[in-house]
């Protein structure tokens, strides 16, 4: 477990450094700019969406095929889930090009953000493909094993970002942070492209795993597609959630909890980290008919999880003021960003253990019943509890933040117990 999270943690803090670096550099340009990057990162939620969906799959196909000690079957259904997501990239980045201001509008973006950040969201949803590689080709990894190969991706990734970020802002203002984002991702593309075709690892693609193969494309996309929309159930309700604080906020409550979203998600590394460690260890052990140590790695991981995850509630809930400070000094952003940051930091237990417990169904190849499960906490649970106390008087964006820490108590809740019932043991890839 340790091995496999070590790395997974430092890959998944070099991914949210690409939102952390854009927001930082951004945030000197104004609270327009802000919302611009944090409206279109929640609708680039929906391409991470697509992404993880076939990550998933692939990484339980991958471990199920090494655990059974056959590495060329694995490589073939890696390739055959790059074929799926070249098909699906092409898509988003068309309608993104074309109707980039539209979707600005449609999260509920005022004239102006949408007039000026057009240009930004643009080119990040046309840069589709990239994000959907980098995402999908570490979950090969992941589900190999080699979960250092993953993180060193990453690493090439965000430090490209890095560096490229504040330059192509100084030149070209907020357009630049979108080219920087897109260069960076692309070069942990290439680096992950050459270690898979001429790397020396327990995975090496061929030409003739390329081939079309409709067998495994279905069992890729049968897996995938409760994935998928398990993950767009997700971020689907969270851009719900950025479109009600925006209408009963304004401009600085969105600006604000963007920033506090950003600083939640690098927080919550370490919990995914364990997470997709557990849905290795299951997929990879019941390849090996090895389902007690499945059982037990996922127990393991939950309780060290909980334990990590609740120091770090404490350090937002009584430490979000300087952390919220890093991003901004305007003092109407940071009333929000600070509330917001003690608000959804409350909840840091019920996220790493509902987390855990997912990713080890998702690892066993159950994806069907995260969906369900995330279905019915977001959209039946939280949506309806947020609009409900955002519409009560003097609450506002505070009562839409509330049911975020509330629903994924019920998702903790519900993961532990399907998984305590077992029937992810039985699940055929």
């Amino acid at each position: 477990m340790i091995l496999l999270a070590i790395p997974m943690i430092l890959e998944l803090s070099l991914e949210s450094v690409f939102a952390v670096v854009d927001m930082f550099f951004v945030s000197r340009l104004g609270p327009n700019a802000i919302a611009t990057v944090g409206l279109t990162e929640s609708v680039i939620t929906i391409i991470y969406s697509l992404a993880i969906g076939l990550s998933t799959a692939a990484t339980a196909m991958v471990a199920r095929r090494i655990g059974e000690k056959n590495p060329e079957t694995a490589a073939h259904a890696g390739a055959q889930s790059l074929l799926i997501a070249l098909a699906a990239a092409v898509i988003v980045s068309v309608a993104g090009v074309i109707f980039a201001d539209k979707i600005l509008t449609l999260m509920g973006a005022s004239a102006e953000v949408a007039r000026d950040g057009a240009v930004f969201t643009r080119i990040l949803l046309g840069g589709s493909l990239a994000i959907m590689l980098l995402f999908l080709i570490n979950g090969i990894f992941r589900g190999a094993g080699d979960a250092a190969m993953a993180m060193r991706s990453l690493w090439i990734a965000s430090l490209t970002n890095i560096i490229l970020c504040p330059i192509l802002i100084h030149f070209l203002g907020l357009k630049g942070a979108a080219v920087a984002t897109v260069i960076g991702r692309s070069s942990g593309v290439i680096y992950q492209s050459y270690h898979l075709f001429k790397g020396s690892g327990i995975l090496k693609f061929h030409l003739r795993h390329f081939f079309w193969d409709p067998t495994i494309i279905r069992s890729l996309i049968k897996i995938a597609w409760p994935a998928t929309l398990q993950f767009l159930i997700g971020s689907g309700s969270w851009i719900v959630l950025v479109r009600l604080v925006a209408e009963t906020g304004g401009t600085n409550a969105s600006a604000g909890v963007q920033i506090a979203f950003r600083s939640f998600i690098f927080f919550m590394l370490p919990a995914w980290g364990l997470s997709n460690a557990a849905a290795t260890l299951v997929g990879q052990n019941l390849g090996a008919k090895h389902t007690e140590r499945a059982e037990k790695s996922v127990y393991l991981t939950a309780r060290y999880s909980a334990i990590l995850m609740s120091f770090v509630m404490l350090l937002f809930i009584f430490f979000s003021g300087p952390i919220i400070g890093v991003f901004t000094k305007d003092p109407a952003v940071m009333v929000y960003g600070v509330q917001a940051l003690r608000i959804i930091g409350s909840g840091f237990i019920f996220y790493s253990v509902g987390m855990v417990m997912t990713q080890a169904l998702n690892g066993a190849g159950d994806t069907r019943t995260p969906t369900v499960i995330n279905f019915v906490c977001f959209w039946i649970f939280q949506i309806p509890l947020a609009y409900y106390l955002s519409k009560k008087p003097g609450w506002g964006s505070t009562g839409a933040l509330a049911a975020i820490p509330a629903a994924h108590a019920f998702i903790a809740l519900l993961g532990w117990y399907v998984f305590y019932k077992g029937s992810w043991k039985k699940v055929q890839i």
